[in-house]
């Protein structure tokens, strides 16, 4: 492992020297063409999707299933807020990787003192294990779904998908993305088949993303719809994203990297609204299925598959809920134990080794997995997932708040700072975040 030196610019910006770059191993790894818009659009195609899902994990999914049983088609429009939410800041992120050159956790260590460094890795890295451990535990649930595997030994087995990203990784960083996208493409497809068998209302859908005040009159629905914002936009991807986009081999011009803001923050729009199709695809399915039936408080993943296929009249329902379940969980794997080598790399400036790097993040989550379904078995298991949420939602502030600093701050940004648009829609999305998920954290701890 390696650690670069410290100095001062004597521009008053970053306060560490440009010597290390995120992800080395694959930094600058992907040509740009100089011509022609498909081919660049391609080229910057894939850091989006990496983004992407983790805005439609196992944590999303008892969210937006609770939300169309309850009040069918009306929480639609609150996802929809919530991914332009996630448009806005994943668009900060990008802009932040290329302008600076410096990864989020980069930015922090560079601009904070080492106290206060320190502080936001731990928090990073918790938040990490959080989201991971959500992960870990519906690619579980979804394998004892399909094939009656044990919780614990589908945990255990989710061990292996280290293995997989740091062969893929080897032979290049498209291939990791070729993968996430197939597996995306996938998810969406069995969404897309599953909307067919419930036959939703295209007019209760159209009203749906239009928002209503009953939202916020109703302190119930309200709950739930706070929920699938705070659950929205997930820390780590912020990380993930600033870092990522830099695995492009652009010039270091303004002009290059200009281009290259454009190009990313087009790649992760386009992403993110998959993510908008299958959160919406989860709440439609739900709305059609159990809204009005008599199974109004279905919430639980288990609970969900079980009454599918005997409410949509045929076992393909119930099967390709479970399929896309462990498809979620295992894309969402791959990208958490990029996150976690990132915060390491850049918050600490320190480098593990890849392989031990992934090791840790997935055995942080794998150990209290384990010890929680092993005590409490399966309801346990739903109960750890919530709490990966509420731990998610005290990270979130801490990587926002900095992030829509550092991009609306000229000296390190130069040229390319956010413009004013930018900021000013920035902050009070930044805010409303926070106020929610501190909102959530009271409701949870406090009853309020």
């Amino acid at each position: 492992m390696t650690q670069g030196p410290e100095t001062t610019n004597a521009e008053g910006g970053w306060r560490t020297a440009r010597t290390s770059v995120s992800l080395p191993e694959v930094h600058a790894s992907i040509p740009v063409p100089a011509t022609g818009f498909a081919r660049k659009f391609f080229a910057f195609a894939g850091p989006g999707y990496l983004v992407a899902v983790g805005y439609m994990d196992p944590g999303n999914w008892a969210t937006d299933l609770a939300g169309g049983a309850r009040y069918g088609y009306t929480l639609l429009s609150v996802i929809m807020v919530s991914n332009l939410m996630a448009i806005l800041l994943q668009a900060m992120a990008a802009r932040l990787g290329i302008a600076s050159g410096r990864d989020l956790a980069q930015a922090c260590r560079d601009a904070y003192s080492p106290a206060t460094t320190i502080a936001l890795w731990v928090l990073c890295e918790i938040a990490i294990a959080a989201c991971d451990l959500a992960e870990v535990i519906g690619a579980a649930v979804a394998l004892n779904l399909l094939i009656g595997l044990p919780l614990i030994w589908g945990v255990c087995l989710t061990v292996l998908d280290v293995l997989l990203i740091l062969y893929l990784q080897g032979r290049g960083f498209r291939y990791v993305e070729a993968l996430v996208l197939g597996l995306i493409v996938a998810i969406g497809t069995s969404f897309a088949i599953e909307l067919y068998l419930a036959g939703p209302s295209l007019g209760g859908i159209v009203g749906g993303f239009v928002p209503t005040s009953e939202i916020l009159r109703n302190s119930e629905m309200l709950y739930i719809a706070i929920g699938i914002l705070g659950a929205t936009v997930m820390p780590h991807n912020l990380y993930l994203h600033s870092s990522i986009v830099q695995t492009r081999r652009y010039i270091d011009t303004y002009e290059s990297k200009r281009e290259a803001i454009r190009f990313a923050s087009l790649d992760s729009t386009v992403a993110l609204m998959s993510a908008l199709f299958i959160n919406s695809a989860i709440l439609i399915m739900s709305a059609a299925a159990f809204h009005g039936s008599g199974h109004e408080n279905v919430a639980d993943i288990t609970d969900a598959y079980q009454l599918l296929s005997p409410l949509l009249g045929t076992e393909l329902a119930g099967l390709l809920f479970a399929v896309a379940l462990l498809l979620s969980g295992q894309n969402a794997t791959l990208t958490g134990t990029l996150a976690g080598q990132i915060v390491m790399e850049g918050f600490l400036n320190l480098r593990l080794r890849p392989w031990l790097r992934r090791l840790i993040t997935r055995l942080v989550a794998v150990v209290p997995a384990i010890i929680v379904i092993v005590l409490y078995g399966e309801r346990g298991a739903g109960s750890l997932l919530i709490l990966s949420q509420v731990i998610l939602s005290l990270q979130l502030p801490f990587a926002v708040f900095p992030l829509v600093m550092f991009t609306g701050d000229a000296r390190k940004m130069g040229a390319l700072v956010a413009p004013g648009w930018m900021k000013a829609l920035a902050w009070p999305v930044a805010i409303v975040i926070a106020v929610l998920n501190v909102w959530l954290l009271a409701q949870v701890f406090l009853g309020i």
